[in-house]
């Protein structure tokens, strides 16, 4: 089953073992914690195997929600799970419509979705020291799952002048910056993008924006603040805000744009097949720095082992005499006890809440669809942005 439990770390006892697919099990276990009992469902996937393989699940808009069984069920996945914090609510900003975007980079059969928004304007809770937005989980084309982070790199040419793209499929823009909205944003508006700041997510949102959409090459509609409704397939729209929306204004119908955009590993050169965004909680066997041990909730979390070749995927059940949950630090003990050598947080909730996004779902052999397994918080799944799918051609 993969490596050895690290750091002395006791090995959990599994209940209710079952194969899902070829090199897919799931299983659960209970975990005597600081709140009381909390159990864990897993799934834990032998990526050496060539008939098991796993990625991106998302409603097929960046900015968009669904349910986990709905988006395992529409992909044809054998399980999967929730995934990234996302854009959840806009209190502070009466009347913007929420967009259900995530926080983090995303990549789809190696096509990158979306950027990471700024530090400040995150959902979800503190990450630890020196960790950014930016982090990821993924897999490579070797078949291997790692932890890495994925900067945008991007720029707007528009004739002599060349600008730094600051975000590509965003919910928010850093201050001063252009980001670039694709076909893969879908419908929902782009006004949120222009909300807070770089270091606070509820300061009001700019007044001093502008948007052009760029099809072919060239400025087609130019307008003074974003716009909703899909972008067509082939166009471009960008977003600016203060000194970004000032350079925008510049441009005229017919002016020539050329937008080009990337994602950037930071350490290593193997491009993503799929990747999305949470904070990692574990590295080479051991805990980062400064997880909180203090606030329990019901939690979605992965560990990579094997030298990356086992994934185990993680969520906390949210029925009554579980709900207490862990908090961060023990997620990452618990992932070494599985023998996990990097942990990754995704979504979940808080113990206080009755609602959690925390969610796995598994296909039982012969079945037509995927069931929930760990019975989510309130009863009832809730609509997430994205989640790991897992999938089996056996």
């Amino acid at each position: 089953m993969g490596a050895a439990p690290a750091g002395g770390v006791e090995a959990p006892e599994k209940k209710a073992a079952s194969r899902i697919a070829p090199g897919v099990t799931y299983w659960h276990f209970d975990i005597p914690a600081s709140r009381g009992t909390a159990r864990a469902h897993v799934l834990d996937i032998n990526l050496r195997d060539p008939r098991t393989g796993v990625g991106l699940l998302y409603p097929g808009e960046v900015g968009a929600r669904s349910a986990v069984s709905t988006l395992a069920d529409g992909a044809g996945a054998v399980g999967g799970i929730n995934g990234d914090f996302f854009n959840i609510s806009e209190a502070q900003h009466p009347g913007v419509e929420v967009t259900g975007a995530p926080v983090g980079p995303a990549v789809a059969r190696g096509r990158a979705l979306k950027g990471a928004v700024p530090n400040g304007q995150r959902f979800g809770p503190a990450m630890p020291p020196g960790v950014t937005t930016e982090a990821v989980l993924g897999v490579g084309y070797d078949g291997r799952a790692r932890l890495d982070s994925l900067r945008l790199d991007g720029q707007v040419r528009i004739g002599q002048t060349r600008l730094p793209l600051g975000g590509l499929n965003q919910y928010a823009l850093p201050v001063g910056s252009v980001g670039a909205f694709t076909s893969d944003w879908g419908r929902t508006s782009r006004v949120r993008s222009t909300c807070g700041t770089d270091t606070n997510r509820g300061a009001p949102c700019s007044t001093d924006t502008h948007e052009v959409t760029v099809r072919g090459g060239r400025v087609v509609e130019s307008a003074g603040t974003p716009g909703s409704g899909p972008v067509a397939a082939g166009s471009t729209v960008l977003v600016g805000r203060e000194a970004g929306a000032q350079e925008l204004r510049k441009l005229s119908i017919g002016d020539r744009v050329h937008v080009r955009h990337r994602l950037v590993a930071a350490e290593s050169r193997m491009p993503f097949r799929f990747a999305l965004g949470g904070y990692p909680v574990l590295r080479g066997g051991a805990p980062l720095s400064g997880l909180d041990s203090v606030t329990s909730a019901v939690r979605t979390a992965a560990g990579i082992s094997d030298n990356g070749r086992r994934l185990l995927l993680l969520s906390l059940d949210g029925s009554p005499e579980f709900r207490t949950g862990l908090t961060v630090a023990e997620v990452a003990d618990t992932l070494r006890g599985l023998g996990a050598r990097d942990g990754f947080s995704l979504d979940g909730g808080g113990s206080s809440t009755l609602v959690s996004s925390a969610t796995l779902v598994a296909r039982a052999p012969g079945a037509q669809a995927v069931t929930v397994r760990n019975n989510p918080s309130g009863g009832a799944e809730r609509p997430v942005a994205n989640g790991i799918g897992v999938f089996s051609r056996g």
